[in-house]
C-alpha cells in the first residue's frame, strides 16, 4: 500500500455539502491565510520553517488557529502564558467557518458585509463564490488587515478590506444582503439590521455570556428589525469593544445561602443559558467549577453596573453560602430565572429565537410576541 496523502483543502470541502462552497475550500485553501508561526491548543506553536508536516496537518484540522495574542503586544513563542493570555485574533475551526457560510447562503450577485477579517480566509472564500467586488470586510485591527490584504492579494483575490470598528457597519457600503460576523457579539448591534436589505440575513456568534455557552444565529431582517433562531453552540473571539469590562469588586458584602443546588443551573443546557440571557441581559454566568475544598463554585456579574454575586455548594454537607456584592441580588435572580424556566417546562434551545430592534436585543420563547420576562 501507498503513503497516506498529507491533508489538504479537499478535506475542508467535506465539511459542507454546498457545491459551490466545496469549489470555494478547494480554490482558497486554508494555508495561504495561515502564518509561518502560529499556535493551536493541540499543538502549542507551530513554526512551518522547523516542522512543516506538523504546521500543514495543523492547517487542516479541524481546529481554529491563533495567530495572535494580546492585541499583537506578545509574540508567539512556546514560553508565552496561553492560559493567562488575550487571544486576540485567529483563523478559526473550519467546521464553524463552514457551518456559518452554508447559514449565509448567499445568492448570485449578494453583496456582503463582513465584520471581521482576521487572516482574510473566510473574505477569500466569500469572493471566490461571490466575487471579490460584492464583498466589504471590516477589521478593526491595523496590523492584522495589513496581514489579510497581504494574503489575499496573494491569493489574487480583492475584496474591498475597510481598516474600522465593525460594531459600527458600514454605512458607506450599505445597503448589504447578508452580513458575515466571525467575532462573537453580546449585544447585537442595530447598525446591522439599518445596513441590511429586508429580506436579507444577518450570522453571528452570539456569545451572551450566561454559563459560558454561545450560540450560532441566523437572522432575517423584515424591514426595521431582525428575527431568527439558533443553529448549535460555538466559541468565538469577543468584538473588542464588547470584551468583558476588567473592573476591581468592592462595596459591603451580604451573605446567604442558597436556595437552589448550583449544580443544577450549570447542566441544565443551552435552553436555560439562552432564557439567562433574555432573562438577565447584560448578566455573564460562569458555568461553574468544583474547587480544593470540595465547594462547587459559580459567579455572575452585571458587565454594565458593579452588582457580584458568588456561591459556593458542598454537596456533602448540603450546604452553601452565598456573598454579593452591589445594589442587585444576583444570585436570587439567578435562582428566579432557573425555575422560571423549570416552571414553562424547561424548553430546549430549538424553542428560542432572537429580535433585535432600535430598542435593543430581545429573547423569546416559540413566537417573537412572547418574550422572555426581563428580571433585575
Amino acid at each position: 500500500m501507498g503513503e497516506e496523502s498529507p491533508p489538504g483543502p479537499e478535506n475542508l470541502a467535506e465539511l459542507t455539502g454546498d457545491d459551490a462552497w466545496k469549489q470555494a475550500l478547494r480554490d482558497v485553501p486554508r494555508e495561504w491565510f495561515v502564518p509561518e508561526r502560529a499556535w493551536t491548543t493541540r499543538t502549542g506553536l507551530l513554526e512551518r520553517e522547523s516542522d512543516p508536516d506538523a504546521w500543514n496537518q495543523a492547517v487542516y484540522t479541524d481546529a481554529p488557529i491563533v495567530t495572535q495574542i494580546d492585541d499583537g503586544s506578545t509574540e508567539l513563542t512556546n514560553e508565552s502564558p496561553w492560559m493567562t493570555t488575550n487571544h486576540s485574533s485567529s483563523c478559526s475551526a473550519p467546521r464553524f467557518v463552514v457551518h456559518f457560510l452554508d447559514l449565509l447562503a448567499p445568492y448570485f450577485g449578494d453583496r456582503v458585509l463582513e465584520v471581521g477579517t482576521g487572516t482574510g480566509w473566510t473574505a477569500g472564500l466569500l469572493s471566490a463564490r461571490l466575487g471579490g467586488d460584492n464583498i466589504t470586510s471590516i477589521e478593526v485591527d491595523e496590523r492584522v488587515a495589513d496581514h489579510a490584504r497581504t494574503n489575499l492579494e496573494r491569493a489574487g483575490l480583492s475584496p474591498h478590506l475597510v481598516v474600522g470598528d465593525g460594531q459600527k457597519g458600514h454605512p458607506e457600503g450599505a445597503p448589504f444582503d447578508r452580513v458575515h460576523v466571525t467575532c462573537g457579539v453580546r449585544e447585537i448591534p442595530y447598525a446591522w439590521v439599518e445596513q441590511t436589505r429586508p429580506g436579507g440575513v444577518i450570522v453571528l456568534p452570539w456569545m451572551h455570556g450566561a454559563l459560558d455557552v454561545g450560540h450560532k444565529a441566523k437572522l432575517i431582517v423584515t424591514g426595521n428589525r431582525a428575527v431568527g433562531r439558533f443553529h448549535g453552540e460555538c466559541a468565538y473571539m469577543m468584538l473588542r469593544s464588547q470584551r468583558e469590562p476588567t473592573q476591581p469588586i468592592e462595596g459591603e458584602v451580604r451573605e446567604s445561602e442558597p436556595t437552589v443546588d448550583p449544580r443544577r443551573i450549570a447542566v441544565a443546557g443551552s435552553g436555560l443559558s439562552v432564557w439567562i440571557a433574555g432573562a438577565m441581559p447584560g448578566v455573564s454566568v460562569s458555568d461553574g467549577n468544583h474547587r480544593p475544598d470540595g465547594a462547587f463554585r459559580m459567579v455572575a456579574w452585571d458587565r454594565h453596573g458593579e452588582s457580584h454575586a458568588r456561591v459556593d455548594y458542598w454537596p456533602e454537607e448540603h450546604s452553601g453560602r452565598v456573598r454579593q456584592r452591589g445594589p442587585r441580588d444576583l444570585w436570587q435572580e439567578l435562582e428566579q430565572a432557573y425555575l422560571a424556566w423549570i416552571d414553562r417546562g424547561g424548553p430546549g434551545i430549538e424553542r428560542f429565537g432572537l429580535t433585535i430592534d432600535a430598542s435593543g436585543q430581545r429573547v423569546w420563547l416559540d413566537r417573537p410576541e412572547c418574550l422572555v420576562e426581563r428580571m433585575g
